[in-house]
């Protein structure tokens, strides 16, 4: 064989087989590195800071469920903050009961200034929503519902009372929810009633304070002088209700926008504010058909036919008055008035 042609054929081999390395490389990745996961490094801890769940007005009394403690930025922590851990570390449960003193957004850090506790000038005042009364009212254990009402709890007034008219005969018997959705700020002197696990614990108790308007404390004040006031506790589904008849009656403006912060501001104010319309009664003969379902009336001849500056309608041997005269009502109060009497 010719040495040249031979040396061609060996040539051929040679990059032939290169080839084929080239390409198995290329294609198979048999080579290529392969990534191992290494262990990864926990990241340091950092420092806890207590922190609103929810928006706290100002006025909220705080439970289990409104604070949490979460991690912060250690270049943000504050020295007025509630810190996790080390000296001056504050457990949640000792803030159970504590009043927003300014307003706290939800997830924003808490202050030691933006609480008050118990006992702490300005308490009952920080818990006082703006334009807001405190109003304390007497009950007993069966009128304050056997020491299950706490505060933060909503609550209606339900007005007992005797109406005597102007008859010999049994008065009338009526309850009236005068006041619904009112808010129980304490209960005696206490704002807080929990045992030493942080529980709540019923209580017998005197006196119950309650969040009204000027205008529901003072009918509360006349309430209290006409019957006995009892409470109703309200279940926390009733403000669902409660929008639905608000709206119906006009008193709530549904607003146009499809805004969810709108409607969710509607919704806080009704679930807020205590209503002191279109209150609801029960008479005696609505329980008993033994009991009566209207006012005494007076009998006949009986002063109720005094006249105007004092004056006496004659009347006959049957009570009828003599003569021409005009009866006057007011409410259940009916005078007898003679015609041309001064």
């Amino acid at each position: 064989m010719d040495v040249k042609k031979i040396a061609l054929l060996i040539g051929a081999l040679i990059i032939a087989g290169v080839t084929a390395v080239m390409a198995k490389n290329m294609f198979s990745g048999a080579s290529a590195p392969q990534a191992v996961a290494g262990p990864m490094t926990p990241a340091a801890e950092g420092p806890q800071v207590l922190v609103a769940t929810r928006a706290l007005p100002v006025g909220t009394i705080i439970d289990a469920e409104a604070l949490r403690y979460q991690p912060w930025p250690e270049g943000l922590v504050q020295d007025a903050y509630f810190i996790r851990g080390g000296e001056g570390s504050t457990d949640p449960s000792s803030l159970i009961g504590t009043v927003v003193r300014t307003e706290v957004a939800a997830g924003q850090p808490l202050s030691q200034g933006s609480l008050v506790r118990p006992g702490e000038r300005g308490f009952l005042a920080a818990a006082l929503g703006p334009g807001m009364r405190a109003v304390t009212v007497a009950v007993s254990a069966t009128s304050g519902v056997a020491g299950f009402v706490f505060p933060g709890d909503r609550v209606d007034l339900v007005l007992t009372q005797d109406v005597a008219g102007g008859g010999d005969g049994a008065p009338l018997r009526v309850s009236e929810t005068i006041i619904r959705n009112i808010r129980v700020l304490a209960v005696d002197q206490r704002i807080n009633a929990r045992d030493e696990e942080g529980n709540q614990v019923a209580q017998s108790t005197s006196t119950v304070t309650f969040e009204a308007t000027p205008r529901i404390t003072e009918k509360i004040a006349v309430a209290q002088q006409i019957g006995q006031l009892s409470l109703s506790l309200r279940s926390l589904a009733d403000n669902t209700a409660e929008l639905e008849r608000a709206i119906a009656s006009g008193e709530v403006q549904v607003p146009e926008s499809d805004d969810p912060r709108a409607e969710r501001r509607m919704l806080l104010a009704i679930a807020n504010r205590p209503i002191d319309t279109n209150p609801t009664y029960t008479v005696g003969s609505d329980v008993s058909r033994f009991q009566r379902g209207t006012v005494p009336a007076r009998p006949r001849g009986e002063n109720n036919n005094a006249g105007q500056g004092g004056t006496t309608v004659p009347t006959d041997s049957e009570g009828r008055p003599l003569g021409p005269v005009v009866r006057v009502a007011r409410g259940n109060n009916v005078t007898v008035v003679p015609v041309g009497a001064r």
